[in-house]
């Protein structure tokens, strides 16, 4: 107690009594709790101050309020009581201090007009409203008036006045015709703001009769309607004819001429004026001026600048508008009015006046017993307002004595309250302009705390985000405030934490560490109070996967991802936007669940897409642009400039790029003259450039159009452009081309690529063809022909050089002298055939053939070769002629030798020799007969083994179907093939050539055996064939073996071996795919056959041995053809030596590209397996 007495008698600082009330009024108290405290009255809604009323309707003056307990309501009339129960037309309405006056039973609105005043009133004091000064609406009709026609000369000004009748509110005025429609103002005409319609000088179109000025009453909704005004102009014509008749001699209208007029100001009149405005409201100033032409009004600050947000230009800058004014826009303002004969301006002088306005507004104040606080009402004006003030709607002078109060001028100072110091205090704030009212309530109460966030509350925030507690709370005197972490844990303090003024506890940066309960702690002296809340830390919701943006071609399709990681407890919604805006509701737009897709886009589909994710907690949003590109719009608006003879400028204007910049723009012409509707290129220019001069050729006529062309592809070309054509002139150049070739013995064709249409240059397109034999003293001969593109000299010699030269012509002129061109006279065939024809055999495929040149004289043509013809006339080993089939080698150019390839071993052959010129080929040489030597058989037609035994096999075998010389031999070897597939000893066997069979005995019983066979000639052996076969099993041992496979131990053994087997098979196939080699291969490699034999030295050839099937068991028999190549070194010849086919080619100096050996040829190959298939037993015991 006696600290609380040190503190009301202390000098406590006003910052402090603010802080209280501040934080006093910051409480967030419920209805509950306002129901339960006491409260004086507060005004909630009253009528404006000035208050107009409908007549025709009930006047309603509110006035509601509220407090604890409810206030009762009280009215005063102009400054008495109003006595409602005395007044039958008067009531109140329930529960409220709102009046209701009835007029529609026959009452008068104006028995009603005074000011009045509202008093709302409990047991902690009375607030009164404002002075409400009601007053009916009035709308008067019109004064009848006699309204004279007005007569007026063009060019002079005139006024129509309105003046309209006071009503209450003031009209709107507005002129319109007898139609209702409204008169078109301008410059020249124009309403001002007292509704007058002003003339800076009439013109003869102004005459009409129903010029009518309308009166709006927006508060009745009536509209009054002054007389038709008539006007009537006369010009200087009509006034002539008339005057003498209708006007005296001295009347104004006297036969003067239209007249310029210098400005004149028809309102304001005088030089200066003056204008009071109050602060807040729109300043309105006004110039309207007479003249001839009609003025322009502008308008200026001395010494100053127009406020440049507030201020606008109305009636045609006739009406200056300055809106919300302040004591700053006081000043002089100038409006001058000037036209071609000079000016003339009025300054008007504006004073800003000012009711009153808050600075400071008295606020309530709710004190506890003992504590201190103050009322402050601070307001300006101008003039400055005076200060008063009322408690309970008493002048406080008079009021009932209050110990804790004292009124300092603007300010009341409360020092140590009690309760019976509750009441409303008025602040009246006036100046001659107007008055403020403020009520603003003393509220001592004595309250233990209340906390009014509900008992375990739920609060959710994500990590990382601020966590707002809430504690609102309630106690006079104001609790202290505190929170715990967990029921019984210890007092929350640090930086960690932000303890609000309004008992709300901030953690900043919210962790999962601070989740939990949470207990706030509320006590002041007259009791405490605790509450629980929760809070649970939610995982933020990210985008892990954002759109991107995207350029895409027109009517293509794109998608935008936007795929989100949640808090498992939250539920999310996913919506896209266009542009901020929803998605166009389109079924183009597919939305799916991590992504957008947009099909067949368009350009409206350009912009930002984006993509919002909404929890209950959090947002998250990502925006990607997409950017709809297309081959651009084609150019418009040509024009074509700067025509000259053999130039033009050409220009265009871009049409839209479509998101991709233009990079150029081709430009077209087309020939009307010779080739209608036919577009040829011109030229093209960068894509900045929009014009472009073009050459020109004469007699074109031309039309351009323009395509322009971006990263997509080529526009639609652009509307032609207007012809232009071009003047005639001789040719600029001759035709292209020119040949002389003679198609006959005894002529020279000469032929032209003739001059397009627009290169003719003119009508009348011809040729001068010329032409004499070369390295002959000739004149030219010369003729001139139509526009053709061939001419044929006859009666020439055979294959002689002529100089030929064709020139254009036209109706103008010739075209400059043209170049010579060397040609021939037709050409012959070849009289000689080549000498002394000579062969060289080289070895059993390959020989050379020598010849000596023909005269060229004899050639009668260009010479492009000889042609050499062999063919092999017969076999040597076998006597037998087949079908002749002549080959052809072709050599270019005056080759002397060539070499014949791909013959065969011991054949015999003739050939000839054929020089070739254009025309064809020459006699052939006599018939060269050569022989080839023996060569290597090919392998042996077939192998069969056939009649196994327990140790025998039976061979037989065919000859090879190209013995290639005299057989004197066969060659066999053979070795056996062990269960892991290895191979035994090889042995080898010969056998004269005459036999077709053998029985290898002495052989070893159920062995599997490998055999190679081949033929041989005196230059070598051939090829080889291979085969396989097995001996078979001998006959008790098979009964012992079936003895054991009856065994039932014995077959399961067999069927893991199998299995197992099965595998090793399947694993060695996939290896010999791959390349691999198996075990009979290796051992191959480690015994090399005795028949693969080296490169021989004496004819080229190699030996060779193909395993591509030998090592496969259980297959047929296959032999591998011989392959018959030359050696590089047995010949000094290179390939250049041997000729072509008839297909052939040469390079450009005759020498040959083609294949060098011989060509190899198909043998067909068969053999027969084992006439006896092993059993199964035979074939298990092979794999043991």
């Amino acid at each position: 107690m006696t600290k609380k007495m040190s503190i009301s008698t202390s000098k406590t600082s006003l910052v402090l009594f603010l802080c209280q009330i501040i934080s006093a009024l910051d409480v967030p108290l419920d209805s509950k709790l306002l129901e339960e405290l006491s409260q004086p009255p507060t005004i909630t809604q009253q009528s404006p101050k000035d208050y107009i009323v409908d007549p025709r309707e009930n006047i309603v003056i509110q006035c509601e309020a509220k407090g604890k307990p409810p206030p009762s309501f009280s009215w005063t009339r102009n400054g008495t009581h109003f006595d409602i129960d005395k007044d039958a037309q008067v009531t109140m309405k329930p529960n409220s201090g709102t009046l209701v006056i009835n007029i529609m039973n026959g009452g008068k609105a104006e028995a009603y007009e005074g000011v009045y005043q509202c008093t709302a009133r409990n047991e902690r004091g009375a607030a009164i409203s404002n002075n409400i000064v009601v007053r009916p609406s009035r709308s008067p009709l019109w004064t009848k008036e006699k309204l004279e026609p007005n007569h007026v000369r063009e060019g002079d000004s005139l006024v129509l006045h309105c003046r309209p009748p006071v009503g209450l509110p003031p009209p709107i005025i507005f002129w319109m015709d007898n139609a209702f429609q409204r008169l078109p103002q301008s410059e020249r005409v124009s309403q001002g703001l007292n509704g007058d319609l002003y003339f800076s000088n009439v013109q003869p179109e102004d005459t009409r009769e129903d010029y009518i000025c309308y009166a709006r009453f927006n508060h009745t909704q009536t509209i009054q309607q002054k007389q038709p005004i008539s006007v009537k102009v006369f010009s200087m014509d009509s006034l002539n004819d008339t005057i003498a008749a209708n006007l005296s001699d001295t009347d104004i209208f006297g036969a003067k001429p239209v007249t310029e007029r210098q400005p004149v100001l028809l309102t304001p009149t005088g030089s200066t004026s003056t204008k009071v405005e109050l602060r807040g409201n729109v300043l309105l100033l006004e110039c309207i001026a007479a003249g001839l032409p009609t003025p322009v009004i502008r308008w200026i600050k001395e010494g100053g600048e127009l406020p440049a947000n507030r201020t606008f230009f109305e009636n045609f800058k006739k009406t200056l508008k300055i809106i919300d004014v302040s004591e700053a826009d006081s000043g002089n303002y100038k409006c001058i009015a000037r036209n071609a004969l000079g000016s003339v301006h009025h300054v008007i002088s504006v004073t800003v006046k000012a009711a009153p306005y808050w600075i400071t507004a008295p606020r309530n104040l709710v004190l506890s017993p003992g504590e201190d606080g103050t009322l402050i009402c601070r307001a300006n004006g101008n003039p400055k307002p005076s200060i008063s003030w009322l408690a309970n709607g008493v002048p406080i002078a008079i009021a009932p004595e209050d110990p804790s109060r004292k009124v300092d001028g603007d300010t009341i100072i409360f020092s140590h309250v009690q309760e019976r110091s509750s009441a409303v205090y008025q602040c009246n704030a006036s100046n001659e302009y107007g008055y403020l009212l403020a009520n603003a309530f003393v509220n001592v109460l004595a309250e233990p705390p209340r906390i009014l966030t509900p008992a375990n509350k739920l609060y959710q925030v994500i990590a990382d985000s601020p966590a707002l507690l809430d504690c609102a709370y309630f106690g006079s005197p104001k609790p202290e405030i505190e929170w715990f972490k967990g029921v019984k844990g210890s007092i929350l303090r640090g930086n960690e934490y932000i303890f609000h003024d309004n008992g709300t506890l901030e953690i900043p940066v919210a962790q999962k560490n601070n989740a939990g309960t949470y207990t706030c702690v509320a006590r002041n002296e007259l009791g405490k109070i605790q509450n629980e809340v929760q809070l649970e830390i939610k995982d933020p919701t990210m985008i892990i996967k954002q759109p991107e943006y995207k350029v895409i071609q027109r009517y293509g399709q794109v998608s935008f991802e936007c795929v989100i990681k949640h808090d498992s407890t939250l539920l999310p919604t996913v919506t896209w936007l266009k542009d901020n805006d929803e998605l166009p509701d389109d079924e183009r737009f597919l939305v799916g669940k991590d992504n957008l897709t947009i099909m067949n886009v368009t350009d409206k589909d350009d912009g930002t897409y984006t993509c919002i994710v909404n929890t209950t907690l959090d947002s998250v949003s990502a925006s990607a642009v997409l950017t709809v590109v297309a081959r651009p719009n084609p150019p418009f608006d040509l024009e074509l400039t700067g025509q000259l003879e053999r130039s033009i400028d050409l220009s265009w204007l871009p049409g839209d790029e479509n998101n991709s910049p233009i990079t150029s723009f081709v430009i077209e012409f087309e020939d009307a003259l010779h080739e209608p509707g036919v577009w040829r290129y011109q030229t093209e220019v960068p894509g900045s450039q929009t014009t472009a001069q073009l050459k020109l050729s004469p007699y074109v006529n031309y039309s351009f159009r323009v395509i322009a062309v971006n990263r997509i592809g080529r526009s639609q070309p652009s509307e032609p452009s207007e012809q232009y054509l071009t003047k005639s002139a001789s040719p600029d150049e001759n035709p292209a081309n020119v040949q002389g070739i003679g198609s006959e013995p005894d002529n020279l064709v000469i032929t032209w690529e003739p001059l397009k249409g627009f290169q003719s240059n003119g009508p009348g397109l011809q040729y001068k063809v010329s032409w004499r034999q070369k390295d002959v003293d000739d004149e030219w001969t010369s003729v001139i022909v139509a526009n053709v593109s061939k001419y044929i000299v006859s009666g020439t010699p055979t294959f002689v050089p002529y100089e030929v030269k064709v020139q254009a012509l036209n109706d103008l002129g010739y075209a400059p002298e043209p170049s010579e061109v060397i040609g021939h006279s037709g050409e012959d065939l070849p009289m000689v055939a080549p000498g002394n024809v000579q062969v060289h055999v080289i070895n059993s495929t390959l020989a050379k053939v020598h010849w000596d040149p023909v005269p060229l004289k004899s050639v009668r043509g260009h010479l492009q070769g000889y042609k050499v013809y062999y063919w092999k006339v017969q076999s040597l080993s076998r006597r037998s002629r087949r079908h002749v089939e002549k080959k052809i080698l072709t050599f270019r150019g005056n080759k002397t030798f060539g070499m014949l390839p791909g013959l065969e071993p011991y054949s015999s052959y003739k050939l000839n020799v054929r020089v070739v010129n254009g025309k064809g080929e020459g006699p052939a040489s006599p018939d060269k007969v050569f022989k080839t030597p023996e060569g290597v058989p090919s392998s042996p037609s077939f192998l069969k083994i056939t009649n196994p035994t327990l140790d025998s096999l039976t061979l037989e075998w065919g000859s090879p179907t190209h013995p290639n010389g005299v057989l004197t031999s066969y060659t066999l070897k053979f070795q056996p093939i062990n269960n892991t597939h290895e191979l035994g000893p090889l042995v080898e066997i010969r056998i004269p050539a005459n036999e077709s069979s053998l029985i290898l005995k002495n052989l070893n019983y159920s062995t599997r055996y490998k055999f190679y066979f081949n033929a041989q000639t005196s230059v070598g052996s051939g090829s080889q064939i291979t085969e396989e076969a097995v001996t078979i099993m001998d006959e008790a041992m098979a009964s012992r073996q079936v003895d054991i496979a009856t065994q039932g131990w014995f077959i399961g053994l067999m069927c893991a071996v199998a299995l197992l087997i099965l595998i090793l098979l399947i694993v060695c196939f996939i290896r010999r795919n791959k390349g691999g080699k198996y075990p009979v291969k290796e051992k191959e490699d480690a015994h090399a056959d005795p028949e693969i034999q080296p490169m021989k030295e004496d004819d080229g050839t190699f030996g060779e041995y193909s395993d591509a099937e030998d090592h496969k068991p259980l297959k047929k028999g296959s032999r591998t053809p011989s392959d018959r190549t030359v050696k590089k070194e047995d010949s000094d010849d290179s390939l250049v030596d041997y000729g072509e086919g008839v297909n052939g080619q040469f390079n450009e100096d005759g020498s040959f590209i083609g294949q060098y050996s011989g060509k190899k040829e198909k043998e067909p190959a068969e053999g027969n397996e084992s006439s006896e298939a092993p059993s199964p037993v035979n074939a298990m015991n092979s794999f043991v």
